[in-house]
């Protein structure tokens, strides 16, 4: 299947979709104990209309982030272009590919694929749909949850691999 990539890691792709990578350290950014609580509905970080206008902007997703921290997010809303490599993206579907050290959850406009999305286990590259119906214009916000493991006595650091926008023709004519 004929595809074009684009490396949301690269400063000139990601400026192809008018993105920016923000950072925040905790399961909810700027709470107490990293926002760890007995029991919670969920974060408000993984939500596309939340305000992560706060957070440090990041160019380097692959700088390794130690501060004994166990959980982070990344985040950044991305554009599509009207074309991709001289192609029309509406004849494509739009994936996010990932790979999150150690542990990964993917947020696309707040939903999280339960089958794909959520921690798959340790370093594991992780492939999501964006959208199968992609319009110029279109925004998406891709949210990534790093966690630092194994839980019980975390090492190391987070940091995201690599991050890829792909656009996959349905057609091989394309």
């Amino acid at each position: 299947m004929p595809r074009a990539n684009l490396d949301l890691t690269n400063p000139q792709d990601l400026a192809t979709v008018k993105g920016q990578w923000r950072f925040a350290q905790g399961l909810v950014p700027g709470e107490a104990n990293e926002g760890l609580v007995a029991q919670m509905a969920g974060s408000p970080a993984r939500l596309p209309d939340y305000d992560d206008s706060g957070w440090e902007a990041i160019d380097d997703m692959g700088e390794w982030r130690s501060h004994g921290l166990t959980f982070a997010w990344y985040r950044t809303k991305v554009t599509l272009p009207e074309t991709i490599d001289g192609h029309d993206v509406r004849d494509t579907r739009v994936l996010f590919e990932t790979c999150i050290d150690d542990y990964g959850e993917l947020w696309i406009d707040g939903d999280c694929n339960r089958q794909l999305g959520a921690v798959q286990g340790f370093n594991v590259p992780q492939r999501v749909v964006v959208t199968a119906e992609p319009q110029p214009g279109g925004e998406h916000t891709i949210a990534l949850l790093a966690i630092n493991g194994p839980l019980g006595a975390p090492g190391g650091a987070v940091f995201v691999r690599y991050a890829t926008l792909a656009f996959e023709w349905r057609s091989p004519a394309y």
